[in-house]
């Protein structure tokens, strides 16, 4: 079973710390196993945190074993982290771990020597800090996340969530992530980063207007529809429209569409063996090479490329 290690150091940040504990907790696969093994580990003795004082049952001699280790943040990143803690991260990291932080994480993986050459991101009012001090570090706070493949960053705390559920679809595809966010009760979508495993539903809190449109545009994504069409049936405006859209969903409601396409077309490919042709057209594409086209600029990979690597079960082919 996958081994998800994350760590607990001084001045950990609680929300951080939690949300890896949930969301690779929740993962089921379709057999009904747990996907993940999750397990908290930190330096020895108290760990103060937000007025609390942490205890873990292991030290970070569990990063030793771990596919993937979490570093969540801290609440002041100027502040020194342990060495002993750098030593187990780069050492995890020569072993082959996956290594992950969370919100201000980043600094701690900067300090570990993890992040330089590479892009990476953080909460967006730790930016300037950050350029401050890893000028060498190609830094992009505009996004959700960033994925450079053994070592992942993301931005704000609540996008630790989109980044954990990014690594679900890595690892089981996109229909697991898919129920690993619906256990949670978490958005499963937001435009602004990697997208390739995940999946579009209604941003809890949205306006009626525009959860009533969503509903709508799911239950018709076959037909090809027009911005005007969309923006009638909701009776609104274009411009009114596309502005409801970048609030709530960051994006615009075309390309929403489109993405939602896709993501269909991810579990019929997952989960039957319909040709790609037939797929394009059950997923609302007006032809196939504009499927593929579409498919390689959300995922990466090409229909075939995502089918061999997600196929669940065995299907019929129509």
């Amino acid at each position: 079973m996958h081994r998800v290690v994350v760590i607990a150091y001084p001045g950990v940040l609680l929300f951080d710390l939690a949300v890896p504990i949930e969301v690779f907790g929740r993962v089921e696969l379709p057999d009904g196993r747990l996907g993940y093994e999750v397990e908290v580990c930190g330096t020895a003795g108290g760990i103060p945190a937000a007025g609390a004082e942490l205890s873990t049952r292991r030290g970070l001699e569990a990063l030793a074993s771990a596919d993937t280790v979490i570093v969540p943040g801290a609440d002041d990143p100027e502040a020194s982290v342990p060495d002993e803690v750098l030593v187990a991260l780069q050492a995890s990291a020569e072993h082959g771990a996956r290594i992950a932080s969370i919100c201000v994480g980043a600094f701690t993986l900067a300090a570990a020597g993890l992040l330089e050459g590479r892009r990476a991101t953080t909460h967006w009012r730790a930016a300037d800090l950050f350029r401050r001090r890893h000028p060498e570090i190609d830094l992009d706070p505009t996004v959700l996340f960033v994925d450079t493949g053994q070592i992942l960053t993301s931005a704000g705390a609540t996008a630790g969530i989109d980044l954990c559920l990014h690594m679900v679809g890595s690892d089981y595809g996109a229909a697991v992530a898919a129920e690993a966010a619906r256990s949670a009760v978490v958005a499963l979508h937001r435009d602004g980063g990697q997208k390739q495993f995940i999946r579009a539903h209604p941003i809890p809190g949205s306006s009626a207007p525009l959860s009533e449109l969503i509903g709508w545009l799911e239950e018709n994504a076959h037909r090809d529809l027009t911005l005007d069409q969309i923006a009638g049936h909701a009776s609104m405006s274009i411009r009114t429209v596309n502005r409801r859209f970048h609030a709530h969903l960051g994006t615009t409601p075309l390309r929403w569409l489109t993405d939602l396409r896709v993501r269909r077309a991810q579990g019929m490919l997952e989960t039957t063996a319909h040709s790609i042709e037939l797929v394009a057209r059950h997923s609302g594409f007006s032809s196939t090479a504009y499927f593929r086209i579409q498919f390689k600029r959300a995922t990466g990979v090409t229909p075939q490329q995502y089918r061999g690597r997600f196929r669940t079960a065995p299907a019929t082919a129509s």
